[in-house]
């Protein structure tokens, strides 16, 4: 086997770990297939079998090492974008109509909700700007 063939094989063995990686993504078959690609330039570069296969072996472990907790970390991670009923907690809004603990009118996010106060004994007058602070339903609690 000579070195072209060498570089062809180990590329072929790069596009057989990226089958498994599409089929399960698990990214650990990636990171081997990116060492088997680095196996396949030091094989064009003329690289002996045991430098293409420490160059797969270095290049492997070192991506896993790491790639893996980095990967895991933002796996974790909460998305950072909030859509929905959360988005508007935390939002201000402006009364349209008196709200206190039975009800009333704000427009929040270019949209009119009913609307109460989180306190029993507060009131909003109209045109006062109030905290979102909870979505119940269609009603938002406001202070």
């Amino acid at each position: 086997m000579n070195d072209i063939d060498a570089w062809v094989w180990w590329l072929v063995g790069a596009a057989a770990l990226g089958i498994p990686l599409v089929v399960t993504a698990m990214p650990e078959f990636g990171m081997l297939a990116v060492g088997a690609v680095a196996a396949a330039v030091a094989a064009g570069l003329g690289g002996d079998i045991v430098v293409q296969v420490l160059v797969f072996a270095v290049v492997s472990v070192a991506l896993i090492a790491v790639v893996r907790p980095i990967a895991t970390r933002h796996r974790a991670q909460r998305p950072q974008l909030v859509t929905g009923v959360d988005a508007l907690k935390g939002k201000q809004a402006v009364v349209l109509e008196r709200v206190d603990s039975a009800g009333g009118r704000i427009k929040l996010a270019g949209e009119i909700w009913s609307a109460r106060s989180l306190d029993t004994g507060q009131v909003y007058e109209v045109g006062r700007e109030v905290d979102v602070v909870d979505i119940e339903g269609a009603t938002a609690i406001v202070m």
